[in-house]
């Protein structure tokens, strides 16, 4: 099983940026964190590395739903969903919840988690 979902895009990072977090905001998620990769290894390690940006995406519905059931599942969250330039054009990618649920073995998430996937995998779908 993947642990994400993908796809390429043939326009500039800032706009594919921007298109990511519109097509999560369609689905019901909200951005909590945007880490600018690049700077901040830019910054850290004074290395260069190409431009790379990491969201914290959430849907609140759901990760009240999941609290709910595992009190321990903010361990993780939000959902993240890198932008990154690659030698191919812009990658947006999202991870799938499906696969990091199976780190846990509460039943009553798989629902909730499935749900997350659909949400998630319909914003990259979408873009």
């Amino acid at each position: 099983m993947n642990y994400y979902f993908n796809k390429v895009l043939d326009i500039s990072f800032n706009e594919a940026v921007v298109k990511a977090i519109e097509g999560l905001k369609q689905q019901g998620f909200g951005i909590l964190t945007e880490i600018d990769v690049q700077a901040t290894m830019k910054q850290k390690l004074d290395v260069e590395m190409q431009s790379y940006k990491i969201l914290g995406a959430c849907n609140p519905s759901f990760a009240y739903q999941s609290l709910q059931v595992e009190d321990k599942i903010g361990t993780m969250l939000p959902c993240n969903v890198i932008v990154q330039q690659t030698t191919a054009g812009v990658e947006v990618a999202a991870v799938d919840p499906m696969a990091s649920m199976q780190a846990i073995e509460n039943p009553d998430l798989k629902e909730i988690a499935e749900q997350v996937r659909a949400k998630l995998k319909a914003a990259i779908d979408s873009l």
